[in-house]
């Protein structure tokens, strides 16, 4: 299972079946991305994405996970820029599987080919000679998933990345990846909003010996304590939250009184809401580590505690029962 070793300022975790030691919470490259695209955040200041890298890394997070479709290629593209004067440099991890076309529209695969025409662009973007953690983004198209992860396998013999996992995968999916190589990683969503991942994938992951990076535990900045009905009403068009569920009516106003339970939680620590939503996701034996984003370097200092905050017991049973009595 997992190990746990000091870094320079925080403890960090063996990742799955790998020698990654990861920090408790690492820096998501989502948002920086920018605009106009599907699964868009709205418009980014590219030297505010720099700024903020820098910050998170200075401040000793010891990972990246961004993924060639978050902006069309333009959030590795950003992090190369960050990580090229960098003397020491942190762990890098991209997804492959979602493609687009001139249009900008969004098209899925994991053809062979099509594997490797990604991964050596996003070498390139990233400026890098092998990524320490690839990983299969969605499990689709369904029926190529064998060819999918048969190709990564490859990459890693070949020595171009280093270790290989997969995101947003099922247990029988992760059955069937598993006869043809080991899987280092899985990166699930998983939230006070999200659960699902507790009856049987995070079980199967303990098992296994597979590491968990989950993604959005603060649920979007949903559960941040700053959000509320009337910014979402001003986010960007082209924001996807203000198409989701959990940004609108009927569940919205619930979600919003979660998160001012986790700001009174917070605030006996000094802590923002964000923080402790985070603290929830990682009291999870199953969890490696969590994927944190941040747009601009004082959001990094808000979530930064995350690192080391941890919530009690008596804690996690008001959360549980506030959870009951809000179903």
């Amino acid at each position: 299972m997992a190990t746990t070793t000091t870094s320079a300022k925080f403890t960090t975790r063996n990742l799955g079946n790998s020698d990654l030691q990861l920090t408790p919470i690492g820096f998501g490259a989502w948002a920086i991305g920018g605009g106009n695209w599907e699964f868009a955040w709205g418009a980014q200041d590219d030297d505010e994405s720099l700024r903020t890298i820098e910050h998170a890394l200075d401040s000793g997070l010891n990972w990246i996970d961004t993924a060639a479709i978050y902006g069309l290629g333009h959030s590795e593209e950003v992090v190369g820029r960050a990580l090229k004067h960098r003397a020491q440099k942190p762990y890098i991890f991209t997804k492959c599987s979602m493609r687009w076309h001139a249009d900008r529209s969004i098209h899925r695969s994991l053809k062979r080919e099509s594997l490797q025409e990604e991964l050596e662009n996003s070498l390139r973007r990233l400026g890098v000679d092998v990524i320490d953690l690839y990983q299969i983004h969605w499990p689709m198209p369904e029926e190529e998933i064998e060819e999918g992860w048969e190709t990564l396998a490859r990459f890693k013999e070949q020595g171009k990345v280093r270790y290989i996992g997969v995101s947003n995968f099922n247990v029988a999916q992760m059955k069937r990846v598993q006869k043809i190589a080991p899987i280092t990683s899985l990166q699930p969503p998983y939230s006070l909003l999200r659960r699902e991942i507790e009856a049987e994938i995070l079980p199967f992951c303990r098992e296994h010996n597979i590491g968990v990076i989950n993604y959005s535990p603060m649920v979007s900045g949903l559960l941040t304590g700053k959000m509320t009905a009337e910014r979402i009403r001003n986010l960007p068009q082209d924001d996807w939250r203000k198409r989701n569920q959990n940004f609108n009516e009927p569940k919205l106003s619930r979600n919003l009184a979660l998160a001012e339970l986790l700001k009174e939680i917070g605030r006996e620590h000094g802590v923002q809401a964000g923080v402790v939503a985070i603290a929830w996701t990682l009291r999870n034996p199953a969890i490696t580590a969590a994927i944190v984003g941040a747009r601009r370097p004082d959001q990094v200092d808000g979530i930064l505690p995350a690192a080391t905050f941890r919530l009690n017991d008596a804690e996690a049973a008001r959360v549980e029962q506030w959870l009951a009595e809000h179903p």
